[in-house]
């Protein structure tokens, strides 16, 4: 059944009225930026090969230029989305193009003498074919030259095949050139190793499970949109950057790096390309404050290394840096202003970092130290500094996490009853009625966090008591509206329509076949492993080695005390050794049950007792990717 959303209540009105006086509303410079350059308008939906439309380019039409900002979002954010809605190909520099805006990242083509680099890829191969055909048509027809992913974030390098043949990167004529010493664990092991649960927070946080409008999904503050359902690619890269300072001359231009570890991403680097001035700090550097550490759920960053790498950026070329181009929203063109966009960013993080740890010092538990820091007004109120990725409150728990790690140092937190048998213990006490009498006095009074979280116990403790749940979605819708922070709106907004309509399916999952087949060996393992039963396999001895033909390597991996282990070489003790490419091992270590068919297809061998299979799959646990959030 599907409920309407509903209308945002007086005290919700008049929050969001509030707010925009907070902000510098008549500061129309980021309208003009986000539009300069323009050469060509999108041409129009970005669709997949089975005809689905992937992006829907007149989805948000309804966020003009001009129009003011619903009652139902906060103006901030609808500032923000009026940045990033109009999309197409942009001159950033001569020689230097964008599409942006029909993907929630941006293409990034530098025309070199002889051939086009490209930096970043955006999140799908078909929003990435329509930037090249748009590069195509108005820029230049010179072939690839080179492939820069700047970090291992699924939206710089998911369409990478759809601007470059992967024959191309296997015979050497196109390198791809990317950050660090372990780019493929990190890129990969990350959306797939534990890519089920991230993907199911990445629906609430992105939106996608809302309708774009006033009352649904607005936009994501970083980007457009979260794409539906593309084709996720990857190409391991063939030249990696380990050190600052490193050169590369590709098309006759030379490009500069900064490598910036565990900074937003584990394996980051910025980029310097002097013939044209041009400078990007990669996604340490944007028209928003970034997340420490991701709502979606990945490895917590480190705000003191944003601000370091950010530094030495300044330090190494802030004196000649005519424009900064990102691979999300849009450049800051002079000298001067680049400087103080970098310095800016570079204050926010350390700020945030050095205040969180002084709370710290003094007592402050997360969420204490959240709800008293505010920037200062001078960082505060500029919009390059607002959370419309990261926001300030969950930053400076983030930072705690980072430093003193998951307890909070309060006693009580350290061993609760899990959330179901504590909702089940707080309800005998208070009484059902009570709790919906408190949380319908809290709505009334627009106390909404306060309902939300005392309507929390009733619905976990009796998830089939609908009148607590339609409560409790009704004070999670308006705090959606209220949300400067489009993760923080999605999350909410999400929330109130699971609690009215129930789980709806996955618009996407992070582990693509690309990815999954990309995985490094040692990672395939480790996938394998999260599947395993623990409890099930607790009684299980198995040994099987699995010959890697294409790789020319051999892994030995037991299951034993419940646990998967597996490394290089060959056992003596093996049950059965599999031999097959990677792709068809792949397929057999996360299906066992159809291993006979590859075997009668000659894509496998087995040598061995075949039953090792099928004791393998009895010990596999499946993941469903729609699992519950706000019900238990």
């Amino acid at each position: 059944m599907c409920i309407a959303p509903k209308n945002p209540s007086e005290a919700t009105i008049a929050a969001n009225r509030a707010a925009a006086d907070k902000y510098e509303m008549a500061n129309r410079q980021d309208f003009a930026d986000s539009r300069r350059g323009l050469i060509a308008d999108l041409p129009g939906n970005v669709t997949g090969a089975d005809g689905h439309v992937v992006f829907d380019a007149q989805a948000f039409d309804y966020i003009g230029d001009e129009s003011p900002a619903p009652d139902s979002v906060e103006p901030s954010l609808w500032r923000q989305s009026q940045m990033i809605r109009p999309g197409g190909l942009f001159e950033v520099t001569k020689g230097l193009y964008q599409v942006r805006n029909n993907d929630i990242a941006n293409l990034t083509v530098i025309e070199g003498y002889d051939g086009l680099i490209v930096v970043d890829c955006m999140a799908g191969v078909e929003s990435a074919r329509q930037g090249t055909a748009l590069i195509r048509e108005h820029v230049s027809d010179k072939p690839v030259a080179a492939v820069i992913y700047t970090h291992t974030h699924i939206d710089h390098y998911g369409g990478v095949k759809g601007v470059v043949d992967p024959d191309d990167v296997a015979s050497g004529k196109v390198p791809i050139i990317a950050p660090g010493h372990q780019f493929d664990k990190y890129a990969i092991g990350e959306n797939v190793v534990a890519g089920n649960a991230m993907a199911r927070r990445a629906a609430y946080a992105f939106g996608s499970l809302l309708e774009p409008g006033p009352q649904g999904f607005v936009t994501c503050g970083i980007g457009i949109t979260t794409t539906a359902g593309p084709e996720v690619s990857y190409i391991s890269p063939t030249d990696l950057i380990t050190e600052t300072g490193t050169r590369r001359e590709i098309a006759g231009l030379e490009f500069e790096f900064l490598y910036a570890p565990d900074t937003e991403a584990p394996e980051e680097m910025h980029i310097w390309i002097p013939q044209l001035a041009a400078l990007t700090c990669a996604e340490n550097a944007n028209h928003t404050l970034h997340n420490i550490q991701t709502l979606r759920g990945a490895r917590t960053r480190d705000a003191r290394n944003f601000a370091r790498y950010l530094d030495e950026t300044l330090e190494r070329w802030g004196d000649e840096a005519a424009v900064h181009y990102g691979p999300h929203t849009w450049p800051v063109w002079g000298n001067e202003n680049v400087t103080a966009f970098i310095e800016s960013q570079r204050d926010t993080y350390k700020y945030i970092h050095d205040q969180a740890l002084r709370l710290a010092n003094k007592g402050f538990t997360p969420l204490e130290a959240a709800e008293v820091i505010e920037l200062p007004e001078e960082l505060g109120r500029n919009w390059a500094n607002r959370g419309y990725h990261g926001t300030l409150h969950h930053d400076v728990r983030a930072v705690y996490t980072k430093e003193l790690g998951m307890w909070d140092g309060d006693p009580v937190s350290l061993h609760p009853h899990p959330p179901a048998e504590s909702a089940r213990r707080f309800v005998e006490f208070a009484g059902a009625d009570n709790i919906l009498a408190e949380g319908r006095r809290a709505i009334d009074d627009a106390d909404y966090r306060w309902a939300v979280e005392i309507l929390h116990k009733l619905v976990f403790a009796q998830p089939d008591n609908t009148e607590a749940k339609n409560l409790q979605a009704d004070a999670y819708e308006q705090m959606g509206y209220q949300a400067e922070g489009p993760q923080w709106r999605g999350i909410f907004l999400s929330a109130a329509l699971e609690l009215r309509e129930g789980v709806k399916p996955m618009p996407f999952t992070t582990a693509s076949k690309d990815t999954i087949l990309g995985m490094p060996i040692d990672i395939l393992f480790d996938f394998v492993a999260v599947h395993v039963d623990g409890p099930k396999a607790t009684d299980v001895d198995l040994r099987i080695d699995f010959a890697f033909t294409d790789e020319d390597e051999t892994w030995t991996m037991w299951i034993r005390r419940g646990t998967l282990n597996a490394r290089r070489g060959t056992s003596p003790d093996t049950q059965l050794t599999v031999s097959g490419p990677k792709g068809a091992l792949t397929a057999v270590l996360l299906q066992p049950g159809g291993a006979s068919a590859l075997v009668d297809s000659g894509a496998v061998s087995l040598d061995g007792d075949a039953e090792a299979l099928t004791t393998l799959g009895s010990v596999l646990d499946e993941f469903e990717p729609a699992f519950p959030i706000v019900t238990p």
